[in-house]
């Protein structure tokens, strides 16, 4: 018999930092606000919708968004009250579900397929959910109602801010059809580039192509995107998602070139491993290396061996091995450096995973 279709819930708060400094601040109300540090290595953690009509988002240089809009005001991020009020946000879907997956403070995922709160319908707990999180905490929040995870992020971004947006199981193929492609998650520029080639802008047209074609071409990757494009996405909400890697990276005070990261990486190195040995039995095999360079271009390279690293020193070698991977022009500079493992597993699950690969 088939299972009937999961009922997922997407909730996503309205540009969260930044509304929380307006709510607690009244005199922020209706200006464009800057939530970041100032200073040439600052980073925009988020920016109010007032500040995005300037072009101001969040991962952009703070000296940029300061010349895009030299009235805005700029407020130093609190972590720890944005983590309360997350608290307060994931108590109220506690009310409707236990099925929670929190992907960040500000969004998360919920399966409502048995509901716990006895409304009627999944959309009316989405209501009731936007409607206690204004009452409770006076911030808005955005959602969207679909049968999986895939179409519910899609839909919680169709009626922002403060709407909700329903795809029901019957409107999956038209929701779909005139969707631009760098929708799907998964979908940067350079993939987005290179379905543009094969004259593919808009999921529709995604649906052309047959599944061997996409493997052929995108090997994995085609399998699930040509799966999304089918509005397939069978994965489970996951409350208590264990964490799949271990990393520390490190912004520094001046951009650097490629051969000074050395002591850096070691650094990192030590770092990462420290990581991984509080997390009892758990081993990863791939090493990953993490750069973003002066203009804020970020590139990762990784390495899956047969054998994990067995120490923080090997750990160092390998990544600085991908270091060597790198490419750019020698006059890069590098603003950024990480280094991490992924892929963590019980090493019950390594013992039957031991075969050797290369990823790039």
């Amino acid at each position: 018999m088939t299972a009937p279709p999961r009922k997922i819930i997407h909730v996503d708060m309205d540009a969260f930092y930044a509304s929380v400094e307006q709510r607690d601040d009244p005199s922020l109300r209706g200006r464009p606000v800057v939530v970041a540090w100032r200073g040439a290595r600052s980073v925009v953690c988020a920016a109010s919708y007032e500040a995005r009509p300037f072009g101001i988002h969040s991962a952009m240089p703070a000296l940029r968004a300061e010349r895009l809009c030299p009235q805005a005001v700029f407020v130093p991020p609190d972590f720890t009250r944005y983590r309360a009020v997350s608290a307060q946000i994931r108590e109220i879907f506690s009310r409707h579900t236990a099925l929670i997956e929190p992907l960040s403070l500000d969004e998360a995922y919920l399966d409502v397929s048995e509901l716990r709160s006895g409304l009627p319908s999944a959309t009316a707990t989405a209501e009731a959910i936007r409607a206690a999180i204004r009452e409770e905490t006076q911030l808005t929040a955005s959602a969207g109602v679909a049968p999986n995870k895939f179409l519910a992020k899609i839909a919680s971004d169709h009626r922002k801010p403060d709407g909700i947006f329903v795809v029901r199981p019957s409107q999956v193929e038209d929701f779909l059809r005139e969707l631009p492609v760098g929708r799907v998650p998964g979908v940067g520029k350079v993939m987005q580039r290179k379905l543009e080639a094969l004259d593919i802008r808009t999921v529709g047209e995604l649906r052309r192509p047959s599944l061997d074609e996409l493997e052929q071409r995108f090997g994995r990757w085609g399998r699930r995107i040509y799966e999304l494009a089918r509005g397939v996405d069978e994965r489970p909400v996951e409350p208590h998602r264990e964490r799949v890697q271990v990393s520390a990276e490190d912004t520094f005070a001046e951009d650097l070139p490629l051969e000074a990261l050395t002591p850096h990486i070691h650094r990192l190195a030590e770092k990462a491993w420290n990581g991984l040995t509080s997390k009892q039995g758990r081993i990863a095999r791939t090493v990953v290396l993490k750069l973003k360079t002066a203009d804020f271009q970020t590139m990762t390279r990784s390495l899956t061996r047969a054998t994990p690293p067995s120490s923080a020193q090997e750990l160092a070698e390998l990544a600085g091995a991908l270091r060597e991977r790198v490419n750019e022009p020698a006059h890069t500079r590098y603003r950024l450096v990480g280094v991490g493992l992924a892929g963590l597993m019980d090493e019950g699950e390594m013992a039957i995973q031991g075969q050797l690969f290369d990823t790039f």
